[in-house]
């Protein structure tokens, strides 16, 4: 049996008021470092998860430090689980590219499936690089708990795969800063235990 334990990095800036965070690189605020040692403490009482795998860019890769820090694991960067690049969008205000590019940003809010950012990915770009990070933990770690630190798109993308829907669904799925998902995969049936866990962060506030 493979586990997956599928976390969001903590906070950062871009959040609130939200921008298309993609792949800009903000570092976790003082909140999210609180948020990542939460969910590091977490996941150390509740699993003994063999490898720690993360995003490249610095926010989950902090996160994951945290993790790896408490759980004994060196983490380890995985190019699969990066953020989807929004292209021409990437840092603007969602408030500023509803304003300017209506249709668009409707699209996006709609219909995100038939969504290209200029510039930029799809959902279905995100899609394949997030079944690839799926497979790679599933086949390197058959008997192993693994953990791994994306970002909000990426989770989502991964959790529509394995609960076997379409990307139309992308926006019925919430994933908030440190959230834990919990998925085990046995003989290639999937199961998902928990969605968007943030009980560890109730009293941060």
């Amino acid at each position: 049996m493979t586990k997956l334990i599928l976390v969001r990095h903590g906070h950062v800036e871009g959040i609130d008021p939200e921008r298309f965070r993609g792949r800009a690189d903000p570092p976790l605020s003082d909140l999210g470092r609180r948020q990542a040692e939460a969910a590091a403490a977490r996941i150390a009482a509740t699993w003994r998860p063999k490898a720690v795998y993360a995003s490249p860019l610095g926010r989950c890769a902090e996160t994951a430090r945290a993790i790896g820090g408490a759980v004994g694991v060196e983490p380890q960067a995985l190019g699969e689980l990066t953020d989807i690049d929004y292209g021409d969008w990437t840092w603007k205000t969602h408030e500023d590219m509803e304003r300017r590019f209506p249709a668009l940003f409707e699209r996006w809010s709609g219909a995100p499936h038939l969504m290209r950012f200029p510039s930029g990915e799809s959902l279905q770009d995100l899609a394949r690089r997030t079944a690839d990070a799926v497979r790679l933990a599933a086949e390197r770690h058959r008997d192993d708990e693994v953990v791994l630190v994306g970002h909000d798109s990426v989770n989502r993308a991964m959790l529509l795969q394995l609960l076997d829907q379409p990307l139309s669904a992308y926006w019925r799925l919430v994933q908030s800063p440190c959230a834990i998902n919990e998925i085990e995969i046995v003989h290639d049936r999937i199961r998902i235990l928990r969605v968007n866990d943030t009980a560890h962060l109730a009293a941060l506030g």
